[in-house]
């Protein structure tokens, strides 16, 4: 699990990219399930009386899929924790664990084959709902699998002998397992064991190519996401329980941008629960994005998204577009924008200060002006931005620039470059920095910072968490990557642009 935020409770298709022509397309479904939870987690339930619980959400699962198939889908995604809920610790969830057979080893349909596996109900359950609707169907659920604790005790094995793994399994439309993947990337999961190595898994469908896996946390790691972006796999399907994370990581915010940044198609599935601050979800190409974000105080419940989306998988027979790497939009991509103008060399302001965000020192410097120009620099990284504002009479909001080169000092570490120009939470230069939902301010304005990565990840959030689209995005061939946007529809609560330094991570 990880980080998550709020927002509006409306479904909204953004035109981003100008994209390649394709002949061939798709329909996708993801489900925001609203979890029904094991009140006492913690304390161990005989197999029994897990299943009893998992029913109840398998049961709302068996509804959405029939809805997603009669609005025509042909893969739908269920997200991270949805069938067992979260908070276990190793032992209580073992009344909750099937081992799933490895379908790289044997075929398996236990829709049709139940009785090969005791104690393989949901999987079962998942297989013949599969079947059933004509579904691409991917769950996600805890795995029990053996290791060898006795022949060698040398290896990562538990004391207890066997691995606990958080998995996504894959039933293709017949109910045949497909592909199986054990999270790499934990979060303050105790119930999980991390694999001895990352897994690169992916599958084929017969009408979109091939899709990969991965689970929440990942999405931050090199392994297994940008192994599989590296691999040509430019549809990823994404379960998560994501907790929000304002200013830099709100889920739909950063579920748009990996979309637009690593150029990929994203069918992301969270889970829906308000006291964890848990929301959001989406549909995600380079050149839309279907999303839903529900408001704090809204009724707590699922939400069904569904979108026909591109191919774009370059080895599907249908698909004959192109697609460029990373955010070099200016080669792959056209915009409705004029070209960039030449803005003039800033020094760095002498008024910056030093400001959390996400635990992180970023170094800030206010925009003061109605527009203007300021720079900031963390290190020998600098963000550049130009800006004109367009403030509400009576409104009192302060705006800064933030740069940040360096490792994430909060759970993992993990090395970024980051420019954000944020809405403060306050009138105090303390409170720049600080997770705010909602801003009267319009900006129009070009963001820069010149990376010593190809995968940048831009967003522009505005108020009450409305995903807005960049005009402009370019990558010039020194590592500058430049955003322009203007004619916002809501005020603005972030403009970033996310760098992620895979290479520097284990130094």
């Amino acid at each position: 699990m990880f980080w998550v935020v709020v927002l509006s409770f409306f479904l909204m298709s953004v035109i981003v990219r100008t994209g390649p022509v394709m002949n061939s397309s798709y329909v996708a479904a993801v489900y925001e399930h609203n979890v029904i939870l094991n009140p006492d987690p913690h304390v161990p339930l005989s197999r029994t009386a897990a299943l009893q619980h998992m029913q109840k959400n398998l049961d709302i699962y068996e509804e959405q899929a029939a809805r997603a198939a009669q609005q025509g889908a042909q893969i739908l995604v269920f997200p991270e924790d949805g069938i067992h809920g979260f908070n276990y610790n190793r032992l209580s969830i073992s009344g909750y664990l099937e081992t799933i057979p490895d379908p790289q080893q044997e075929s398996w349909n236990p829709c049709t084959e139940p009785g090969r596996y005791n104690n393989t109900e949901v999987l079962q359950r998942l297989s013949c709902m599969a079947r059933h609707y004509n579904l691409y169907v991917v769950a996600n659920m805890p795995d029990l699998q053996p290791c060898p604790l006795k022949t060698d005790p040398s290896s990562s094995c538990p004391p207890d002998g066997h691995w606990q793994f958080n998995t996504n399994v894959v039933f293709s439309s017949d109910g045949l397992l497909v592909a199986r993947y054990h999270k790499y990337n934990l979060y303050f999961e105790k119930a999980f064991d991390t694999p001895p190595q990352p897994e690169i898994i992916m599958f084929e469908t017969p009408f979109a190519g091939r899709f990969g896996l991965m689970i929440c946390f990942d999405i931050l790691f090199h392994d297994p996401t940008i192994a599989l972006v590296e691999k040509g796999v430019h549809q990823l399907i994404y379960p998560t329980a994501w907790l929000n994370a304002l200013p830099l990581l709100d889920s739909v915010q950063f579920q748009r941008a990996f979309s637009l940044g690593a150029n990929v198609t994203l069918l992301a599935a969270n889970l829906r629960n308000n006291q964890m601050n848990m929301r959001g979800s989406g549909i995600y190409t380079p050149f839309s994005a279907t999303y839903y974000h529900a408001q704090k105080g809204e009724p707590e419940e699922g939400r069904l998204l569904v979108a026909r989306v591109p191919v774009l998988d370059p080895l599907w027979v249908g698909w004959s577009g192109t697609t460029g790497e990373g955010v070099d939009s200016s080669q792959s991509t056209s915009f409705a924008s004029p070209p960039t103008e030449t803005a003039p060399s800033v020094p760095p302001s002498s008024a910056t200060f030093i400001s959390s965000m996400l635990d992180d020192p970023f170094t800030f410097v206010l925009l003061n002006q109605t527009e203007g120009e300021v720079n900031t620099c963390n290190g020998t990284f600098c963000c550049h931005l130009q800006y004109r504002r367009f403030q509400q009479d009576g409104s009192k909001e302060l705006y800064a620039l933030g740069a940040f080169a360096g490792k994430h000092s909060g759970y993992r570490h993990w090395a970024v470059q980051v420019c954000a120009l944020v809405r403060c939470a306050g009138l105090d230069i303390s409170s720049c920095g600080q997770g705010v939902e909602e801003a009267e301010s319009k900006m129009d304005f070009t963001l820069k910072g010149k990376f010593g990565t190809r995968y940048v990840y831009p967003s522009v959030l505005a108020s009450k968490l409305v995903l807005e689209q960049p005009e402009h995005l370019e990558t010039a061939a020194d590592g500058t990557v430049t955003m322009r946007h203007s004619n916002m529809t809501g005020g603005l609560l972030t403009a970033c642009l996310f760098g992620r330094m895979y290479h520097l991570d284990n130094e």
